[in-house]
């Protein structure tokens, strides 16, 4: 008897497949299709001779840590110690997996967002807790009363990703106030910050749940080294969160992978002395703003896009269709891959909408928008 009875495959890997079918642009999946920063590339080349190649500590490589720890330090005013309260993990999925199997209970409720990223559901459902998924609403900003209205004694855990995937959006200040209401109601819930996209925002930066002294004692922080260096493919992450809760998170890391990759973890430590993490916002909103002016002529409708490499379109002047089979079609009659919105959401709601994914070199989406402007 299968554990996920209706889990199918992921959207993703059945768009990447039908993209590789019909050899079609892939702005479907979140991967970035342009080099690596040469210097991160020279590191890596020095370290593969040293002696960097067994096991690391379990929560990680001590050099790293450290970085992380003056990183969060530097980046949000927080002090965290890297011993105890910060987590090396093999990509933020199984960060964010591990924490959820070291929280959750059998029978506990977990609230998540929907559209929500696709790994939140299956990983509740393994540790036999319950996904409580509310939609957001249709213009992408939470309905916080429905949220405050699902909270019971049985809600262990609330989910928030920010900046969002799929929709771009990020938290306002009264969002993150009425997400403190809510947790200050109910003092047994505890917050799963998923911030991978944290350097990639725009207008205005994100407001981080390591900012948040009110709710620092109860929140669990994933961010992603793979996002912010476009690195997807090493998969590095780390979680940060208070001792107490990061001891029981560290148990189940242990049995699961132990430890991360050792050259990966390494090359990261020294990449964060040379890199500029402010200049990574300024290098995808160059990408964002040059993919919307050459979508600016179509008759797909461009909502806001205040982070992460998404960009979400509505279609619904172009296709009475659903998005998935706008989408197929997208692929194999324009040559165009993308996502369709409603497989992000618990009740499959179809709002003619589709997520394009930016990070990709100006040539990949010169040959795209030269296709979607056609329809």
């Amino acid at each position: 008897m299968s554990k996920l009875p209706n889990i199918s495959t992921s959207i993703f890997s059945v768009m990447s497949q039908l993209s590789v079918e019909y050899q079609a642009i892939n702005l479907s999946q979140g991967f970035p299709n342009f080099p690596v920063d040469d210097r991160l590339i020279q590191i890596t080349a020095k370290l593969v001779h040293e002696d960097v190649h067994q096991y690391t500590p379990m929560a990680g490589f001590p050099p790293l840590l450290k970085k992380i720890a003056d990183l969060t330090q530097k980046q949000y005013n927080r002090t965290v110690n890297p011993i105890t309260e910060i987590l090396v993990t093999a990509g933020a999925t199984q960060g964010i997996f591990t924490a959820i199997q070291a929280i959750t209970k059998t029978g506990d409720e977990v609230i998540v967002l929907d559209p929500s990223y696709d790994s939140y559901e299956p990983s509740i459902l393994l540790s036999q807790g319950v996904p409580v998924r509310i939609p957001l609403n249709d213009d992408y900003t939470v309905n916080w009363k429905a949220v405050h209205q699902a909270c019971s004694s049985k809600t262990r855990m609330i989910i928030i990703n920010n900046p969002h995937n799929p929709t771009g959006r990020i938290f306002t200040q009264t969002d993150i106030e009425e997400l403190e209401n809510i947790l200050e109601q109910n003092p047994n819930i505890l917050l799963l910050s998923d911030e991978v996209y944290e350097y990639i925002t725009f207008e205005q930066k994100h407001i981080s749940a390591n900012t948040r002294k009110k709710i620092l004692s109860r929140s669990i922080i994933a961010s992603s080294f793979g996002k912010s260096f476009h690195i997807t493919g090493w998969k590095v992450g780390y979680l940060i969160a208070p001792e107490n809760l990061m001891h029981e998170i560290k148990k189940v890391h242990q049995f699961l992978v132990f430890s991360v990759n050792s050259l990966s973890q390494a090359a990261i430590s020294q990449y964060l002395d040379v890199v500029d993490l402010d200049q990574i916002a300024s290098f995808y909103q160059k990408k964002r703003d040059y993919f919307r002016r050459l979508l600016a002529p179509s008759r797909f409708k461009l909502l806001p896009c205040e982070g992460s490499y998404f960009q979400v379109v509505s279609y619904a002047a172009i296709s009475d269709e659903n998005d998935v089979d706008f989408c197929k079609r997208l692929v194999s009659e324009f040559g165009v891959a993308a996502i369709p919105n409603s497989t992000f959401c618990a009740n499959g709601k179809d709002l003619k909408l589709i997520r394009f994914c930016f990070a990709k070199t100006d040539e990949t989406l010169e040959a795209a928008t030269k296709r979607l402007i056609t329809l």
